[in-house]
């Protein structure tokens, strides 16, 4: 027999995940920032911001 879904708690598991990923590459590109920073390399258009369209 199939058990009985639990859709609240599944939605709020696959949003906490991707809420975790999505702090990791923030963390990252904040590190890799600093790092560029320290070794005295401009920031790009991506860190910055800004858009070319």
């Amino acid at each position: 027999m199939p058990r009985k879904p639990n859709y609240q708690f599944e939605r709020l598991d696959r949003e906490r995940i991707k809420a975790a990923k999505v702090a990791e590459k923030a963390a990252l590109k904040r590190e890799q920032r600093e790092r560029d920073r320290a070794a005295g390399v401009e920031p790009s258009a991506d860190d910055a911001g800004l858009d070319d369209d």
